[in-house]
C-alpha cells in the first residue's frame, strides 16, 4: 500500500501537492457551507479565497517586477489559500480590509523579510501577526472547526510523507500535548480530546510548520524547531498574561531557524553539461557565490518557465559534486513523458541562470571515520555516493567502504570514472549488478537481493547502510536488510520526494 502510495505522490511536486491539499479544503469547506455543517456561509468563503488570490497573485508579481526577481505564481496562490483557511470568511466590504492588507503582507514579506534572497518567515503566519500587531485584527482559524479535522489530518499525513517530516510533525504534537498537561493540570484525557477538536493545531503542524522554504532540512533541526513551536502554539500556553497564538509561535520557530541553520539561497550560473549515461545528465553550475555543504546533502531547485504542468517550478536534485570542487553539479535523468521542468532545464544552455536553495539532508557520511559502510545504489540514486566518493578520494579519506550499484546494463552505470578512482586510490570495493546485462557478463545479475548482500558484503552485520534510489527500490531494500537482521539504526536512506 505504501508503495503504491509513494508511487502517485513521486509524481506530484510538494508545492502542487499541497496546492491540491488546500484547493480540497477549500471546496469542502464551501460543501459544507451549502449544508450548514460550517459557521460561514459558501458566498463569503468564495468573496474571501478570491480577493486573497487575487491580492497575493497581484502583489506577488508586483514586487517581483520592481525588485527585478522571478515570480512564483504557485507560491503566492498557496500563501493566499493558507490565509483563506485561517481569516475569518466574510462578504462585508467594510471588514475585506483585514484580508487585504494581510495578502499585502505577505507577499512584501518574501522579499523585503529576507536575507540573500530567502525570505525568513513563512509568508502567511508573519501577516497575521503584523495585522495583530498594527489594525489588531487577528486570524480566527476557522479551519479549527472538528468537522474539518478528518481531511486536515488525511491530506496533512501525504504531505508529512511526502517530505519525510514524520519525525517534525511528531515532535510538534508531542511538544503540544505535553505543554497542555502542564498549564491544564495534567490531565491526559483531556488534553488529548482537546488536541483532536482543536484542528488549528493539526492545520499547522501539517501545513504551515513544513513548509520548506522556513523549515530545517536536517533531523535534529527539525526536532527542535517542531518542539518549540508545538510547546509555544499549545492552547493555554502563556507567558504571564501573555498568550501565543498559532502564527507568532510559527514566527518564532522561524527566527530559530533563522538563527541555528545555515541559509543558502543563490543563483546559479550553467557552466556546461555532460551525459554521463545514455538517460542521465550532469548539468554542472557556478555559483554566484561559495558556499558549504556536506556531501550527500541536496538542494531546492527553482526553474519558472511558461506552461507549467501539474509537477510544478521546483524540483530537489541531490548534489552530485564535492565540497571539494569549485563547480556544483546535479545528476538528472530525463524520461520519455519528462515534465516540462525537465524540458526548461535541458534546454538551459551555459550562460543560462536556475535559483536553488534550502540546503538540508542527512545522508552525510558518519564522523567515525573508523566506521564500516555499504553504499547500496539503483538508477540515479548514485548521484549522492559521487559526492561522498570524490570527496573522500580529493581528501584522501580512506574508508571501509563496499558499493553495490545496480543498473540495467553496462552502459547505464554512471560515474564509472569516479567510482574508479575510489577504488584504486582508497580501496573502495564495487560490485555492479546488471538486471539485463550482455550474454558476456560475468558479474552478478537481477537486482539488489538479500542473497547478494550475504554473498557480496559478509560482514554486513558490522556495517553501517546506506540506500538510495527509486523510492520503491529503497523501501524493498530496507525490508531486505531488516529480514537479514540489520538493525533499523544502521540503515540510513536518501531523501527522494520524486522523479516527474
Amino acid at each position: 500500500m505504501m508503495n503504491r502510495i509513494d508511487m502517485l505522490l513521486d509524481h506530484l511536486t510538494m508545492y502542487r501537492l499541497l496546492l491540491y491539499y488546500l484547493l480540497v479544503l477549500l471546496g469542502t469547506a464551501i460543501v459544507m457551507g451549502l449544508f450548514h455543517v460550517a459557521a460561514y456561509s459558501p458566498f463569503a468563503i468564495l468573496v474571501s479565497a478570491g480577493l486573497l488570490v487575487a491580492v497575493c497573485w497581484g502583489s506577488n508579481r508586483a514586487f517581483a517586477w520592481f525588485l527585478k526577481l522571478p515570480h512564483n505564481p504557485e507560491s503566492s496562490l498557496i500563501t493566499a489559500l493558507i490565509l483563506s483557511l485561517i481569516i475569518t470568511p466574510t462578504s462585508e466590504p467594510k471588514d475585506l480590509l483585514f484580508p487585504l492588507m494581510a495578502g499585502v503582507l505577505a507577499m512584501a514579506s518574501k522579499y523585503l523579510l529576507t536575507f540573500r534572497g530567502k525570505h525568513i518567515f513563512n509568508p502567511a503566519a508573519v501577516a497575521v501577526v503584523l495585522t495583530a500587531l498594527g489594525p489588531h485584527q487577528t486570524a480566527g482559524w476557522w479551519i479549527g472547526s472538528a468537522a474539518f479535522m478528518p481531511f486536515v489530518v488525511l491530506g496533512g499525513l501525504l504531505v508529512a510523507r511526502k517530505l519525510r517530516v514524520g519525525l517534525m510533525v511528531g515532535a510538534f504534537l508531542a511538544a503540544s500535548i505535553l505543554t497542555m498537561l502542564a498549564f491544564g493540570g495534567g490531565e491526559l484525557a483531556a488534553s488529548l480530546k482537546h488536541l483532536a477538536r482543536d484542528s488549528p493545531v493539526w492545520f499547522l503542524g501539517f501545513v504551515m510548520l513544513t513548509e520548506p522554504m522556513t523549515s530545517p532540512a536536517t533531523r535534529t533541526w527539525r526536532m527542535i524547531y517542531g518542539a518549540v513551536v508545538g510547546a509555544v502554539s499549545a492552547p493555554l500556553f502563556h507567558v504571564g498574561t501573555l498568550y501565543f497564538s498559532p502564527e507568532l509561535a510559527l514566527v518564532i520557530g522561524n527566527a530559530l531557524t533563522f538563527v541555528g541553520v545555515p541559509q543558502v539561497r543563490q543563483q546559479f550560473t550553467l557552466e556546461r553539461r555532460e551525459k554521463v549515461a545514455p538517460d542521465i545528465a550532469d548539468f554542472v553550475f557556478k555559483p554566484a557565490r561559495p558556499f558549504a555543504y556536506r556531501p550527500g546533502q541536496y538542494l531546492e531547485w527553482t526553474l519558472p518557465h511558461h506552461h507549467t504542468d501539474s509537477r510544478g517550478s521546483r524540483r530537489y536534485f541531490t548534489l552530485a559534486s564535492s565540497p571539494t570542487e569549485d563547480t556544483v553539479r546535479i545528476g538528472v535523468k530525463f524520461y520519455k513523458d519528462s515534465s516540462t521542468y525537465k524540458h526548461e532545464l535541458a534546454a538551459l544552455r551555459p550562460g543560462g541562470h536556475i535559483m536553488a536553495a534550502q540546503l538540508g539532508g542527512d545522508f552525510v557520511l558518519p564522523k567515525d571515520q573508523s566506521r564500516k559502510l555499504a553504499f547500496l545504489a539503483a538508477g540515479i540514486g548514485i548521484t549522492p555516493y559521487r559526492s561522498m566518493l570524490k570527496y573522500l578520494v580529493d581528501t584522501n579519506d580512506r574508508r571501509d567502504i563496499v558499493l553495490v550499484y545496480g543498473e540495467r546494463t553496462l552502459e547505464e552505470l554512471a560515474y564509472r570514472d569516479v567510482l574508479a578512482a575510489a577504488a584504486k586510490q582508497l580501496g573502495t570495493r564495487l560490485v555492479y549488478t546488471l538486471s539485463e546485462p550482455a550474454p558476456d557478463w560475468t558479474g552478478p545479475k537481477g537486482r539488489i537481493s538479500a542473497e547478494l548482500v550475504a554473498q557480496m558484503i559478509p560482514d554486513y552485520h558490522e556495517r553501517l547502510f546506506y540506500i538510495s534510489g527509486p523510492q520503491a527500490m529503497v523501501q524493498a531494500t530496507r525490508r531486505t536488510l531488516h529480514g537479514l537482521g540489520v538493525p533499523a539504526g544502521h540503515i540510513r536512506t536518501d531523501f527522494f520526494p520524486g522523479y516527474a
